[in-house]
């Protein structure tokens, strides 16, 4: 039996899956439901389940991050999204990042049956057994440009970790780790360490601040610590660039 779980915020429509949806002759059981994006991703990654419908317009949830995520992190896993969301680029995003089917609400019965159809038949040929197609990587590009964003635009904190980052796109700090890697060649620690040293030489730029000044703006808690980063990656200390008029 193939493993489902139901992701909707309203929680009529997730009572009449689970009870109107012949799931047992589809060769399925509902292994979990839940009301929310995030206590369903928290038991999308307990239970691992083969099959997931969800919607995908829920308070604090961005959805095709979340759908990029979930197909990136769990190749195997097959989705299909029930939702009122009218939007065909949208759809078709979604479609990109390894969703099986879009699903418009109310949806018939025989759409549904045909999705579910569709889902178990995809998980019973393996076509997605293994990484690698153009979803997977389409899904893995879409998160880490998402991370690299979240990333620029939170820089000068001083205690963003990978940890802060992964939870932004819906990902286990391991596989973010892994993507980054694999998209950009650098560590998370050197990309953030890249971005703060871009904003350092912006902000030196503006005479009016102290070097401290810059170091603490640029998310770094040392001073020692920015002039040893930056001498490494420019060239020169922030004094000197400071100087040369760049």
């Amino acid at each position: 039996m193939y493993r489902v779980v139901l992701v909707d915020d309203e929680r009529l429509i997730v009572r009449g899956l689970s009870s109107v949806v012949p799931w047992e002759e589809l060769g399925c059981e509902v292994a979990g439901t839940a009301y929310d994006g995030d206590t369903g991703l928290e038991l999308i990654r307990q239970i691992r389940p083969d099959i997931v419908l969800t919607d995908i317009r829920m308070p604090n949830m961005d959805g095709l991050t979340m759908l990029a995520a979930l197909h990136s992190e769990f190749p195997r896993m097959q989705m299909s999204v029930l939702t009122a969301y009218r939007d065909f680029d949208y759809a078709r995003q979604a479609i990109n990042l390894g969703v099986c089917r879009y699903l418009l609400k109310p949806s018939k019965m025989d759409e549904l049956l045909e999705a579910v159809r569709q889902m178990v038949s995809r998980l019973q040929a393996a076509d997605s057994a293994e990484g690698g197609s153009e979803t997977d990587s389409a899904a893995g590009n879409y998160i880490v440009q998402a991370a690299l964003q979240y990333m620029r635009e939170h820089c000068a904190e001083q205690h963003l970790s990978l940890n802060d980052v992964a939870d932004h796109v819906y990902v286990s700090q391991w596989h973010l780790s892994k993507l980054l890697n694999r998209e950009t060649g650098q560590s998370f620690f050197d990309l953030l360490g890249g971005m703060r040293i871009e904003q350092a030489k912006l902000l030196l730029t503006d005479p009016s601040l102290r070097i401290h000044e810059v170091s603490e703006a640029s998310g770094y808690a040392d001073v020692a610590h920015f002039s040893k980063s930056f001498k490494k990656i420019v060239g020169c200390t922030p004094g000197e660039y400071r100087n040369s008029g760049r």
